[in-house]
């Protein structure tokens, strides 16, 4: 397979289900789910272009994003799948959605809506780029660091997951923390105006994530007309670790009943 496809673990057999992660994430952050869903499906976790194993790129944007899904779907001759998004793996998956609705059957969205999102990782980024490896040598000198930036340990410890050895006495990111800094705007984007997808979409929210308000109901329904959005109890932005069980249950019955 040319390199330039997306990085995968494929995981079961059935109808396929393509899972995309959210911005500094990659397609293990899904793997306890995936294991859960590959009872029924063929589970793709997919690590978008200069996220987890994928190829890295000077560039970077959501139309790139759903050209290299699209390319991945040949790859493996996929011609009809469902598609799950969280966060910008979201804003993927709706516009890959309105471009292209004959290869979707069902359509998930995790916890982002159709609109503009101010930018809001600047620490995040600052902390990410303040660590210098030749200096900070061990996990802990780099949590370190994090902490000084980001006094949420969850988040401290899901970007510790993207921390991996170059060689026996250095680490690295395994994204392109360059290219995603540089083109942070553009996973802020809102998707286009006047356009639509007309097939069966879950959108789940997080009961304590406020990514998407009451306000963004009317904008969800003009460009996903048939759409049903879900509040996850006890779920904030990450609203799959926080309750997997409901998370689960509502994919799965989406999926096999709606």
């Amino acid at each position: 397979m040319s390199e330039n496809v997306l990085y995968s673990r494929i995981l079961g057999k059935g109808e396929p289900l393509l899972i995309l992660h959210g911005f500094l994430g990659m397609g293990d952050n899904w793997k306890t789910l995936g294991s859960q869903f590959s009872t029924d499906f063929e589970v793709h976790l997919i690590d978008q272009r200069n996220h987890g194993r994928s190829f890295h790129s000077e560039d970077f944007d959501y139309e790139l994003l759903v050209a290299d899904l699209l390319h991945y779907m040949k790859a493996h001759n996929l011609t009809k799948v469902n598609l799950l998004g969280h966060s910008m793996g979201g804003k993927t998956v709706m516009l890959f959605a309105v471009n292209y609705p004959k290869l979707i059957s069902k359509l998930i969205v995790v916890d982002i809506s159709p609109r503009y999102y101010p930018p809001h990782h600047q620490d995040i980024l600052e902390a990410l780029n303040t660590v210098d490896f030749s200096i900070q040598k061990s996990r802990n000198e780099i949590e370190a660091i994090f902490k000084e930036y980001i006094p949420e340990f969850g988040v401290r410890q899901f970007l510790l997951k993207n921390v991996t050895r170059t060689s026996k006495d250095t680490f690295g990111y395994r994204f392109n923390l360059e290219s995603l800094t540089e083109n942070y705007e553009e996973i802020t984007m809102a998707l286009p105006s006047l356009t639509q997808f007309e097939g069966k979409t879950l959108f789940l929210s997080g009961e304590r994530s406020g990514y998407i308000s009451d306000d963004d109901v009317a904008l969800i329904d003009a460009h996903f007309p048939n759409n049903k959005i879900v509040i996850i109890k006890n779920g904030g932005h990450w609203l799959h670790a926080d309750n997997p069980t409901d998370f689960y249950n509502e994919v799965f019955q989406f999926l096999s009943k709606y």
